[in-house]
């Protein structure tokens, strides 16, 4: 493995680890021994729950492919797991929050279970079904146990600020140090011990199963609108007033989608922007790399938010600039830089540039996701507050299947322009967001609906 890939890794190390080390007191939140048990409680399930989704992604394709399945089918059956998430997200989302967000924890464990089950067999169909299990699965992820979190942290009667150091350790952990033990894992079992492109999936059933032991034991149940009278269709109506009639849930929402759809896009584009021309480069560690760049970013989120100032709203103006100018390092390059045409060999400089660029990405992702945790928990009332986070997720599932269906009818350079345009267009809403953030919070969605009915007392 060439130095260059040590060296980044060593780089982004050294300052995650001062990162972490250097924390003062102006960095660091003082609690309770109550809410430092709630949230480790929390942080364990979590971490087992992205475990459980991590230790899939890097093989799902690999597997498809060792069953005899070509791109075209593997494309469909990807397609088939963002659609289902688009389809069922928004009824699952509703369901927990009628429901109980602590039995949609549970269903999204079961539900992936089952999905990992299907990966031994090599039938079309049985595969299909497991990509839609994926799909409604996923929706509950990003969704059900951020809505079981904070309306059980202020039930127990938290401050409000403490749930920033929440939503930064679970990404610090689940989205960093877990997906790169997860790597390493699935690759101990896949390559060291050949037990096979479908051992991660048994071990991620076997991680989610633990975790949902623990959901059982130790969590409580709660609801967003818990009132009989209230249909599914009701839920869904009240979440679009809530977001047609205020301008922060809308904007959040957009927002939300013109970032996600950037990311999940760049997930597909960065293998063939890094080597154009078959150049050998090291999958696993470039993956374990960008994990860390993550961690970097949650590691400054966590002390950002910490502070009084800046807020989230003004500094994420910042870094949606930042993660528009990472990704149009590919167009430049492609400029400056004359491209090599020798088939295969090392990593090219002009993909050295872009590896730097793409950690910067990702550093601005681990920054984005518990920021935007953190508005969406002061914006989007309780009341529907899953079925509200699951319509976000229907304009970026749209996106993410246009993209995976048309992958190879754009030039690579034309992919990442429009994510950067995305970004920079996140950023001018942002700067909106930011401008009427002090307006008041509407009190009620339900009250913004003629025919529902209020609430009980």
């Amino acid at each position: 493995m060439e130095l260059f890939y040590f060296m980044v890794f060593g780089a982004l190390s050294a300052v995650v680890a001062a990162l972490e080390l250097s924390k003062n007191s102006k960095d660091r939140i003082n609690t309770s021994p109550a809410f430092n048990s709630f949230k480790n409680n929390y942080l364990v399930v979590y971490s087992l729950m992205m475990a459980g989704d991590w230790l899939q992604g890097p093989y799902v394709y690999y597997l498809y492919s060792t069953y005899g399945f070509g791109k075209g089918d593997i494309g469909q059956l990807f397609i088939a797991g963002f659609g289902s998430s688009m389809l069922f997200g928004t009824i699952v989302g509703s369901l927990a929050d009628k429901q109980g967000r602590k039995r949609a924890c549970i269903t999204y464990c079961i539900t992936y279970i089952l999905s990992c089950i299907t990966k031994h067999s090599p039938e079309y169909r049985i595969l299909m079904i497991g990509r839609v299990l994926g799909g409604i699965a996923t929706s509950l992820l990003f969704s059900a146990f951020e809505s079981w979190l904070v309306a059980e942290h202020n039930k127990r009667g938290f401050e409000q600020q403490w749930l920033s150091l929440t939503f930064s350790k679970a990404i610090f952990l689940g989205n960093g140090l877990i997906a790169i033990l997860s790597g390493l894992f699935g690759n101990l079992l896949v390559d060291s011990l050949s037990l096979g492109p479908v051992a991660p999936f048994d071990a991620a059933a076997c991680f989610l199963a633990i975790g949902m032991a623990i959901i059982f034991s130790s969590w409580t149940e709660n609801f967003g609108d818990p009132s009989e009278n209230k249909d599914l269709l009701t839920q869904f109506r009240g979440a679009a007033i809530a977001i047609a009639s205020d301008e922060k849930i809308a904007l959040l929402g957009a927002i939300q989608s013109l970032f996600e759809g950037s990311m999940y896009t760049f997930v597909f584009l960065w293998t063939p922007a890094l080597s154009p021309n078959d150049e050998e480069i090291p999958h696993g560690f470039i993956f374990a790399t960008f994990m860390l760049a993550s961690m970097l970013g949650s590691s400054l989120a966590s002390r950002l938010m910490a502070r009084s100032a800046p807020r989230v709203e003004s500094y994420l103006q910042i870094v949606f600039v930042i993660s528009s100018a990472s990704l149009l390092l590919p167009i430049i390059t492609n400029f400056l830089v004359a491209p090599s045409k020798v088939k295969g060999g090392s990593i090219s400089f002009a993909g050295c540039l872009q590896l730097l660029g793409f950690c910067t990405f990702e550093a601005c992702v681990g920054i984005f996701w518990p920021s935007i945790m953190k508005m969406r928990s002061q914006y989007i009332p309780e009341e529907a507050r899953s079925t509200i986070m699951n319509f976000f997720r229907i304009p970026l599932n749209i996106f993410v299947c246009i993209v995976l269906y048309n992958v190879d009818a754009f030039p690579i350079t034309i992919m990442f322009g429009m994510c950067s345009i995305f970004l920079f267009v996140a950023s001018i809403l942002q700067r909106r967001l930011m401008a009427i953030s002090d307006k008041p919070k509407m009190e009620s969605w339900t009250a913004m609906d003629p025919e529902a009915e209020p609430l009980n007392d």
